[in-house]
């Protein structure tokens, strides 16, 4: 039985310019979580069984152990808005967008001396990037930014761009970048 945890599972499809089918049931999974939240549904989640023969007892489960929404029919209208069409791969596309948006916005700061002490773990491929940097520099950037450490010990953070990100958002959050890397190097605070 494969199960695939599909939160950014339209991420994937739009960077890949596939059908959601060609990473799903064409690559043999048998269940999904749908993440409709991460790319613009309010509240809509579901477990979609693509091998029903494979899921034996979901019924039973979800009514057992998950949570039952009331007006089920309300939150589903979200999903089938989402994903009945292109809307799902227009928001992924977007948020992907921006994620390359932001990787290029700071490596143009980097180009032109502005910014230090940033270097990329990961590619940017979908709605995130992975990056180090000091942790004082993190932490001023905190202070107007909410976003996670990765892995603490590297010093490494994952920045996410949604659905609903936009130009002058990714572009706000450069210059935070900028002015919390500056700042410490004027204070020589750590």
């Amino acid at each position: 039985k494969v199960h695939l945890d599909g939160a950014r599972l339209s991420n994937a499809a739009a960077a890949l310019e596939v059908p959601l089918r060609a990473i799903t049931t064409d690559a043999g999974v048998d269940a999904i979580s749908l993440g409709g939240t991460k790319n613009g549904a309010m509240l809509a989640e579901a477990v979609v069984a693509l091998t029903p023969e494979a899921c034996a007892g979901l019924g039973f489960s979800r009514k057992f152990l998950m949570q039952l929404t009331s007006k089920m029919r309300f939150v589903s209208a979200q999903l089938l808005a989402l994903y009945d069409g292109e809307l799902w791969r227009e928001n992924a596309t977007r948020a992907n967008a921006a994620a390359r948006r932001l990787r290029a916005g700071i490596e143009a700061e980097q180009a032109r001396g502005a910014l230090g002490e940033v270097a990329f773990t990961q590619p940017t491929q979908v709605n995130a990037v992975f990056a180090t940097l000091p942790a004082d520099v993190a932490n001023r950037l905190r202070e107007s930014y909410r976003f996670y450490d990765w892995d603490e010990a590297r010093g490494e953070v994952r920045w996410m761009c949604s659905f609903d990100t936009r130009d002058e958002d990714v572009d706000a959050f450069v210059a935070a970048l900028v002015a919390a890397s500056r700042r410490g190097g004027e204070t020589g605070s750590a």
